[in-house]
């Protein structure tokens, strides 16, 4: 399928700051031994990445707004969409040299109504080291640079291996999180924790994964994912099964075949 006129200007914005990223991120070894220490380069890292990207989408759409993870919310001309943007999803993996983060960008759409925000209708995860793409946008199927995703064609769930993200340093819910990994983790292949969501969410589309589950996330870190998983076949849920355009509070994620299961061992895990 043809690139859209849309989806190249976000491609050419996330190569750009993931070319400024790979060069950063090469010189976190350096900094791990400094006396000041790597962190507060690696906040500079991640705001120029997100300058890069304002700058870029900006010139590109000069009335859209922004939901940035750094800079904020910045308003747009009245019905026009948004840009909901996380420069650098996996800030601690780039902290520790860990190759394994990404750069989100998705379009939100204004509800008609004007009471607020509504559809994704496009979004792009990219991995700069692996110069991975994954795009979709809504009823155009999602997209591995030129190649067409599906979510996997497992259908059993001691096969499948599902990503989550686990509650650190008093974020997100350890107990709540506890639940779902017992009553999931007996009946899957494998549970595994990367450490950037967008990814989770791009490898559940790619047929990487089976399914995802986390809670307390941001905008930012899920918009482009969900719509990924959708276009690719699969479904993303909150607990309670509502099929939100951003699932960030709780997100479930899986194929066809077996998201209905993982939701109700989920649901089943958070009455006990």
């Amino acid at each position: 399928m043809a690139i859209s006129g849309l989806m190249r200007v976000m491609e050419k914005a996330a190569r750009k700051a993931g070319q400024r990223l790979r060069r950063d991120f090469g010189e976190i070894e350096h900094l791990q031994v400094s006396r000041k220490g790597p962190a507060d380069f690696v906040s500079k890292a991640d705001q120029r990445s997100e300058r890069t990207l304002y700058d870029e989408l900006l010139a590109a759409r000069p009335d859209w707004g922004f939901l940035l993870e750094e800079g904020g919310t910045i308003a747009g001309a009245e019905g026009k969409p948004r840009w909901v943007i996380d420069p650098l999803d996996g800030t601690t993996n780039f902290l520790h040299g860990i190759p394994h983060f990404a750069i989100s960008i998705a379009v939100q759409e204004p509800k008609l109504d004007g009471s607020g925000w509504g559809e994704v209708t496009a979004g792009l995860v990219y991995q700069p080291v692996t110069d991975e793409s994954f795009w979709a946008e809504k009823s155009r199927g999602a997209w591995l640079q030129d190649r067409r995703l599906r979510v996997s064609a497992r259908r059993h769930l001691d096969e499948s291996l599902i990503a989550t993200g686990t509650p650190f340093l008093g974020r997100g819910d350890a107990l709540e999180w506890a639940k779902i990994h017992a009553a999931l983790a007996p009946q899957i292949a494998g549970v595994r924790r990367f450490g950037a969501a967008s990814l989770d969410l791009a490898w559940v589309a790619a047929g990487r994964y089976e399914g995802f589950w986390e809670s307390g996330l941001s905008p930012w870190d899920t918009a482009a994912g969900c719509l990924l998983v959708r276009e690719a076949g699969g479904f993303v849920t909150d607990w309670r099964g509502r099929s939100l355009p951003i699932c960030d509070a709780e997100v479930l994620a899986g194929n066809d075949a077996l998201h209905s299961r993982l939701h109700k061992l989920l649901v089943g895990a958070l009455k006990s």
